[in-house]
């Protein structure tokens, strides 16, 4: 398994929840990992872009609400989500950028905040 997502769940409006994410060892860096999410009946979309040097980027539905980090050590990434709203129910893709062989998905993990 190249990538490996935890930490979905069913969690109430208000709450919060931390996605973690590790790749799997290779023989290719890491240059980014990233989450993205896919809402019921939506395109798949960023969430937040994390690079090896620290830098980030958010959506504008992530700012203020979301924290991502990553282990570069252990080419970990997390997603720390709080104030979650009901339009934050998606399925959420682990996504990582490596030298030479370019980006993929890990398999998903489901979120759901109910009202």
């Amino acid at each position: 398994v190249q990538l490996q997502a935890s930490g979905g769940g069913l969690v109430q409006a208000g709450g919060s929840l931390r996605l973690s994410c590790a790749a799997s060892k290779s023989k290719f860096g890491v240059i980014a990992m990233a989450w993205y999410r896919q809402p019921p009946g939506k395109e798949r979309e960023l969430v937040a872009y994390i690079y090896r040097d620290g830098k980030t980027i958010y959506a504008d539905s992530a700012k203020n609400r979301s924290t991502i980090s990553m282990d570069n050590a252990e080419s970990t990434v997390y997603l720390q989500m709080n104030s979650l709203k009901p339009d934050d129910t998606a399925v959420y893709y682990c996504f990582v950028n490596r030298q030479i062989v370019g980006g993929s998905f890990g398999q998903g993990t489901q979120v759901t905040v109910s009202s």
